[in-house]
């Protein structure tokens, strides 16, 4: 995945405005952060794949797929399943 990949994600699906990267990187601005990010890769001379703000983005995108993973997950936990009637155990009994 590159970066213009990751930019049409967040672009389709935005990130809520903090975000917490790592016990010691807060994000209180995920825009600023995603703009930031853009540009420094856009400007940078050598290889992306040497650029801090490229590796920076991609665990950024990393954290917001992993959490809207498990927030799906969560969602299908707290769904309550409908009560399907068994069959076997019928209140009408058939005639021989």
């Amino acid at each position: 995945m590159n970066h213009e990949e990751i930019k049409r994600y967040f672009e389709a699906s935005p990130p809520p405005k903090e975000v917490q990267l790592t016990p010691w990187a807060n994000i209180t601005d995920t825009q600023v952060f995603l703009r930031s990010c853009y540009s420094t890769i856009k400007n940078f001379n050598g290889p992306v794949d040497r650029c801090p703000a490229w590796w920076h983005l991609r665990d950024f995108y990393i954290l917001m797929k992993k959490t809207a993973q498990q927030a799906a997950v969560e969602k299908i936990e707290e769904t309550p399943f409908e009560e399907i009637p068994d069959e076997t155990s019928s209140s009408s009994e058939t005639a021989v």
